[in-house]
């Protein structure tokens, strides 16, 4: 069956943004699911007192240590994870088998073909042999600092917080991002905490742009590395 011109046209257009299409880039999905950010609360009506200079409306504490503690307050978390596992297997099996057979002899008036088979003499042996071993190290530093927000007081006084810090440089975005859940009490001078005193946190830095593009296999590939026997 002949096939036209503009067919052939038509598949090498269809070959052509297949394969283009096979180059995309398929971002990963992001970990961080709650808020990274909320406006502070308004505050609550107060009366002032005219006639006085101290205002209980708005004020803090003479000692009072400046630290987190209401929703839309910030705070410094210090990113300081290293993360090392190592893990070795070693596998070995070895099983033997053998079977002998000897035959009885024959006898006398046994046809010639029952008089080979008395006679004979038959043996048989197996053996099954594997060894195996494995082994992976791997090895993880994370550094850095963001501030965050309180997203939420809990019930037992404990912080949700969230933040989020974007930078681009020459058209590549690195975007940074947590959450998680802080103690009050873990709050050190300075209004800092490091990230290991961060519960149900989630830390994740990810690069949008051309250089995150070249190191990010595409989808087409991905398909052949996951059916590919070899």
């Amino acid at each position: 069956m002949a096939v036209s011109k503009s067919s052939w046209v038509r598949l090498m257009l269809a070959a052509i943004t297949l394969s283009l299409g096979a180059c995309a880039v398929v971002q990963p999905k992001s970990i961080v699911t709650a808020p990274t950010t909320v406006r502070p609360e308004p505050s609550l009506q107060s009366n002032y007192n005219q006639g006085s200079i101290f205002q209980t409306a708005n004020s803090r504490q003479l000692f009072e240590e400046r630290t987190a503690k209401r929703i839309g307050d910030v705070l410094t978390i210090t990113i300081a994870e290293n993360l090392s596992a190592t893990n070795k297997v070693d596998t070995s099996t070895d099983r033997k088998g053998s079977l002998s057979l000897s035959g009885s002899g024959s006898l006398p008036g046994m046809p010639g073909y029952l008089r080979e088979f008395m006679g004979a003499t038959m043996s048989t042996s197996n053996e099954n042999k594997f060894a195996g071993n494995g082994s992976t190290d791997n090895t993880n530093t994370f550094t850095g600092s963001l501030s965050a927000t309180v997203i939420e007081v809990l019930a037992n006084g404990n912080l949700q917080v969230g933040g989020e810090k974007q930078i681009a440089i020459n058209g590549h975005v690195n975007t940074l991002r947590l959450t998680g859940i802080v103690n009050p009490t873990d709050i050190q001078a300075g209004n800092t905490i490091p990230s290991t005193k961060v519960a149900d946190a989630r830390i994740e830095q990810l690069g949008v742009g051309a250089l995150a593009d070249a190191t990010t296999m595409g989808w087409l590939q991905r398909f052949f590395l996951s059916v590919m026997p070899y």
